[in-house]
């Protein structure tokens, strides 16, 4: 983690973390921890405990051994939270739909930016490349980070995807911000992926406008503009950002062409594949 990296989200004053409890998420846990003490927030740490509706009494059982196994987790967070003395709340709740629970909670507590690890176990956090992922990202909270278990963001590097859509352009202004509030970001790739040589022109106009527009807004930051031509954009803009050695890959939610359907499969192929953190933002703040 970089000393500065807290300012890569801007202002925060309630960072939430949706937990499962698995070794999966500690990336998620520790980079929410620093984040909330960077930023000078609240960390607020949910977990959900999914319940089977076909068995109201086997779904009483098995809450009951969920929370007894859950219960030293969270209390290790609280201490974690404690030692790096930032504010932390600790919320467990039962739910037949988790995702839809995980983001009205981080709504009703007014929450900045939600933070995910990436690949949890059956439950609250399924596989990041399957269904529960999508659908907690899906339900457009406005801010969305998802972190490798292994991965620290050390801020110099990040790289946004564009493709003209509104949640798109979000992103790349998110992306802007960045470069003009963090002093330690050092570069900033704007990526966008042409299906064919057609769109190749087009694809280099959305790239060169966010490099302009950044630097004129932060000179100390190297903007640089890649047009690229492939049939795989996940996968092309996962090498990329792993070639240029990114810390973060921005990507708007609910757009079109590269972000088409943000529970469709090609933003969960980007997150799936991804060597970084990935922050998802939507354009709409409500749903």
């Amino acid at each position: 983690m970089g000393e500065t990296s807290g300012q890569l989200i801007g202002k925060a004053e309630v960072i939430a973390l949706a937990t499962d409890g698995s070794s999966c998420t500690e990336g998620a846990v520790q980079e929410a921890l620093f984040l909330a003490q960077t930023c000078g927030a609240k960390l607020l740490a949910l977990h959900v405990i999914p319940i089977d509706s076909e068995s109201a009494m086997g779904a009483q059982a098995f809450s009951e051994v969920m929370r007894d196994e859950v219960g030293s987790y969270l209390e290790k967070i609280r201490k974690m939270a404690k030692d790096a003395d930032v504010p932390c709340k600790v919320l467990v709740e039962e739910s037949y739909q988790p995702d839809k629970t995980i983001v009205e909670l981080a709504r009703q507590e007014k929450a900045d930016i939600l933070i995910m690890g990436r690949h949890g176990r059956t439950g609250l956090l399924k596989l990041l490349i399957g269904s529960m992922t999508a659908k907690v990202i899906g339900h457009r909270f406005p801010k969305v980070l998802v972190v490798p278990s292994d991965f620290a963001i050390g801020g110099e590097r990040i790289l946004v995807a564009v493709d003209g859509s509104k949640a798109s352009d979000k992103a790349a202004a998110e992306a802007v911000g960045m470069g003009m509030h963090c002093t330690y970001l050092k570069e900033i790739y704007a990526v966008s992926v042409a299906s064919s040589e057609d769109g190749l022109a087009h694809a280099q106009e959305l790239t060169e406008a966010v490099c302009a527009q950044g630097r004129e807004k932060a000179p100390h930051v190297s903007f640089h503009a890649l047009a690229l031509l492939g049939k795989h954009a996940p996968e092309l803009i996962a090498a990329t950002a792993k070639e240029k050695g990114v810390d973060m890959i921005l990507v708007g939610g609910y757009g079109k062409g590269l972000t088409k359907l943000l529970m469709g499969h090609v933003t969960e192929k980007v997150i799936g594949k991804a060597h970084c953190a990935v922050l998802v933002l939507d354009a709409q703040q409500e749903d």
